[in-house]
């Protein structure tokens, strides 16, 4: 966790100081993309902080109202940032750039824009790089895609689409820019506008489907289902091992459960070491697993309803 509020704090300091320099060069230029830029960085700048929010409330201890923790808090605030990116960063774009497309206003200068956009660049790139590392210790050997969307923690995984995101507008500000003031067609700024509005939606739209399904209770992939069923059938004494349940209660907390068949001559002693010996090495193997119920069935009996 500490290192997932080191790559939000970057984000922050850097979408702040470049969010007031964009606002003043939009006003004295008059560039419509110019002026969303600075309302994305802004937006960025406010969910950086949701999320330190969101991190610090999940870290909250379990209570007797909610027993297994508040981990979950930092899916809800995630999702309230994806929906600020979509409606606020994307939707105030695209209403910017259609304005400026209907009712197209020439730029002043330039020059300032450019300057702005390359200092910008390099300071989104700067935020971009440190949560990128933090990702790709997180991701291990596993390919980009497959470990972003399989990461569990939106603090982390949220600032670098946000970065990678910024840095995509900021090449379309930058187009916008040039070829309006190039051609004297102001239109193509106000169109630079409108894509960025539709990139900040199009990211939105993928974290609000990363935060929906582990607000609603998202488990293991099927490869580690199988994986720990692989564990507890190579027990001695286990003839068979029902469906494995999973939900993730936060990014590092992972509960666990399934019924496990034991051979109707295996000793109630022996089924219990059996259970420790399942419950140690998958918690080995799988670190985030933080709480495993398992239920022991003898061969014959029926299995308890839950």
């Amino acid at each position: 966790m500490a290192e997932s509020k080191t790559a939000i704090y970057g984000a922050i300091a850097a979408n702040a100081a470049i969010a007031v320099t964009k606002f003043i060069v939009a006003g004295v230029t008059g560039s419509s993309a110019m002026l969303s830029e600075g309302i994305h960085s802004l937006v960025d700048t406010g969910n950086g902080a949701l999320l330190l929010v969101g991190l610090k409330r999940s870290q909250q201890p379990p209570s007797q109202r909610h027993p297994f923790g508040h981990g979950k808090e930092l899916y809800f605030w995630s999702l309230i940032v994806a929906v600020l990116i979509f409606g606020v960063g994307g939707g105030v774009s695209m209403l910017e750039g259609v304005m400026h497309v209907r009712h197209p206003t020439p730029l002043e200068d330039p020059h300032w824009n450019y300057i702005v956009l390359a200092f910008a660049a390099v300071f989104e790139g700067a935020s971009f790089l440190l949560a990128l590392r933090q990702f790709k210790r997180e991701r291990g050997d596993r390919p980009f895609w497959k470990a972003l969307h399989a990461s569990k923690d939106p603090a982390t995984y949220t600032v670098l689409a946000e970065d990678a995101a910024a840095l995509l507008g900021l090449g379309f500000a930058a187009l916008g820019v040039f070829f309006s003031h190039r051609f004297d067609l102001p239109q193509v700024d106000g169109m630079a506008s409108i894509a960025i509005g539709l990139l900040l939606a199009g990211v939105a739209v993928l974290l609000i489907r990363e935060s929906r399904g582990l607000i609603v209770g998202e488990g293991v992939s099927v490869e580690t289902a199988q994986a720990i069923r692989a564990i507890a059938e190579a027990e001695p004494g286990v003839r068979e091992v029902g469906r494995v349940l999973s939900m993730y209660v936060g990014p590092d907390d992972l509960l666990i459960t399934f019924d496990l068949t034991f051979a109707p001559d295996v000793p109630a002693s022996e089924v219990a070491a059996a259970i420790r010996r399942i419950e140690q090495v998958v918690r080995e193997r799988f670190p985030p697993v933080r709480r495993i119920f398992l239920e022991p069935v003898r061969e014959g009996a029926a299995v308890p309803s839950a």
